[in-house]
C-alpha cells in the first residue's frame, strides 16, 4: 500500500513526496479513507505511530474539496484541531503546513504562555484551519476574537491528556459552540472510562480505529534498567553520556525542579544540557527544542507534560531518571525513540521506592525488562534506613555547670 492508493489528491501527494514518504503507517492506512468517506473516528494510537499525519492529510484533503458558506469572511475557521500541549500543537501545525503546502488553504496556532497580540493579528486575516490549546482557545472565545460557527471539522487529538491536566471544562465550553452538524475526530492513546464517555458524548457513529496496544512496546526499542540508590543516580548518569555512544538523548524527571537541577549538575560536568517543563517561557522552550531537533544540542531534560507531542527524528535514548508511577507513562516517554522504523534504546533507574512502579510496568507490558547487573553504582540500600529524629539540644547552663 502507498499513499497514492488511498485517494489523496495531487497536491497533497507531491508534498509526501518532498518529504520521502511513500508509504503509509497502519494507522494512517485505516485511518484516511475513514476521514474522506465522512465519518466520525474513534482513533487509538499511541505516540510515534503516525496519527497526525492521519488527520491532517484527508482534513486537508475535505477542506481542499468542499467551499466555505460565508461569503462575507474569505477565511472562516473550518477546522479545528485541539490539543493539550504547545509543544504538540506547534508539532501539529507544522505537518498541516507540510502536507498542505501546494494547497491554498491557511493554517494558525495558539497557545498561552506567550503575547496574545500576534496571534491576534494572525486570525483577523483568516485562517482555514485553527491549532490550539484548550486555554488559550476559550480565552480568545471569550473575548470574541473567534467564532467556531463555521466549523466543519473538529479534532480532539491526544483527548486522554487533555482529560488528565483538567481541561474538560475547556472543553465542555468549546463544544457548545462548534456547530451540531460536523465531522468529529478523536484521538486517544488510552481509552480510561472518561474519554470513552467523551467519544461517546462527542462522536457520531463513529469508525473505530486501534493501532498498538498502549500495553506493548515498540519492538525496535531495547530496553533496560538499572537498580540504583537514588543518591547515585546522577553519577551514572554521567558516566553513561560520557562513556556511551549516545546521539542524542531525551532523559525524562519527575519535577521541574529536578529537571532544572540536572542540567546545572551535568553543566559542572561540562556536559551541555537544557530543560523544558511548564515554568519555562515559549520562547526558552522552542530554542530547546529546536537546537534537539537540529543535533546542535545533545541532551534535552523534560518533564512529562511538556514532553508530550515531542516529535524528534532517529531519536537514539530514552532515559527514564525517574521512573514514572502511572505505567502507561512509561510507554509514552520510551515511544519517543523507536520511531518510524528506526531503533532506540531506553534506560531506567530504579531506586528502591520505584520497584513498585517497575512492577506495574512490566505487568502492563507483559515482559520482563532486562537487568544491567555490571555497574559500578550497584543498589545498597535494598531496605532505606529511616532517618532518625535530631537529639534535643542539650541544655548549656547543665553542660557549662558540668564543665566547672
Amino acid at each position: 500500500m502507498e499513499f497514492k492508493n488511498l485517494n489523496i489528491c495531487i497536491e497533497i501527494q507531491k508534498a509526501l513526496q518532498d518529504e520521502k514518504y511513500s508509504t503509509p503507517t497502519p494507522i494512517q492506512e485505516k485511518a484516511i479513507p475513514a476521514i474522506l468517506s465522512g465519518r466520525d473516528l474513534l482513533g487509538l494510537a499511541q505516540t510515534g505511530t503516525g496519527k497526525t499525519a492521519a488527520f491532517a492529510i484527508p482534513c486537508l484533503q475535505l477542506l481542499q474539496n468542499k467551499k466555505h458558506n460565508n461569503k462575507m469572511q474569505k477565511y472562516p475557521i473550518r477546522a479545528l484541531v485541539i490539543t493539550p500541549t504547545r509543544e504538540l500543537a506547534l508539532q501539529i501545525y507544522e505537518s498541516f503546513n507540510t502536507y498542505g503546502k501546494y494547497l491554498p488553504l491557511k493554517s494558525a496556532v495558539i497557545f498561552g504562555g506567550v503575547s496574545q497580540n500576534p496571534q491576534e493579528e494572525i486570525l483577523k486575516k483568516g485562517v482555514d484551519i485553527l491549532v490550539a490549546t484548550p486555554g488559550r482557545l476559550h480565552d480568545l472565545m471569550n473575548q470574541g476574537l473567534i467564532s467556531l460557527s463555521e466549523i466543519q471539522y473538529l479534532i480532539l487529538d491526544e483527548a486522554d491528556r487533555m482529560l488528565d491536566m483538567g481541561f474538560i471544562q475547556d472543553i465542555k465550553k468549546i463544544l457548545k459552540k462548534v456547530p451540531e452538524k460536523r465531522q468529529t475526530l478523536l484521538f486517544s492513546a488510552t481509552m480510561s472510562k472518561e474519554t470513552q464517555n467523551m467519544a461517546d458524548s462527542i462522536l457520531k457513529n463513529p469508525i473505530k480505529v486501534q493501532i498498538t496496544p498502549v500495553s506493548s512496546t515498540v519492538d525496535a526499542v531495547k530496553q533496560m534498567v538499572y537498580f540504583i540508590d537514588k543518591e547515585n543516580k546522577k553519577n551514572l548518569l554521567i558516566q553513561l553520556l560520557k562513556e556511551e555512544n549516545m546521539e542524542s538523548v531525551l532523559v525524562f524527571t519527575k519535577t521541574k525542579h529536578g529537571a532544572d537541577r540536572l542540567v546545572k549538575q551535568l553543566g559542572k560536568e561540562k556536559i551541555a544540557a537544557s530543560a523544558i517543563h511548564g515554568d519555562k517561557s515559549q520562547g526558552a522552550r522552542q530554542k530547546a527544542l529546536g537546537d534537539f531537533k537540529n543535533k546542535t544540542l545533545k541532551i534535552l531534560i523534560a518533564t512529562d507534560i511538556a514532553a508530550r507531542g515531542i516529535d524528534i527524528d532517529e531519536l537514539s535514548h530514552v532515559i527514564n531518571y525517574d521512573i514514572p508511577n502511572i505505567p502507561e507513562t512509561y510507554v509514552h516517554r520510551i515511544g519517543r525513540t523507536g520511531r518510524a522504523g528506526q531503533t532506540g534504546i531506553a534506560i531506567s533507574f530504579c531506586d528502591h521506592f520505584e520497584k513498585e512502579f517497575l512492577k506495574d510496568i512490566t505487568k502492563l507490558i507483559r515482559k520482563q525488562i532486562p537487568i544491567v547487573e555490571d555497574h559500578p553504582y550497584p543498589i545498597q540500600n535494598t531496605i532505606p534506613v529511616e532517618k532518625q529524629p535530631r537529639p534535643e539540644p542539650r541544655n548549656k547552663t547543665k553542660e557549662s555547670g558540668k564543665r566547672r
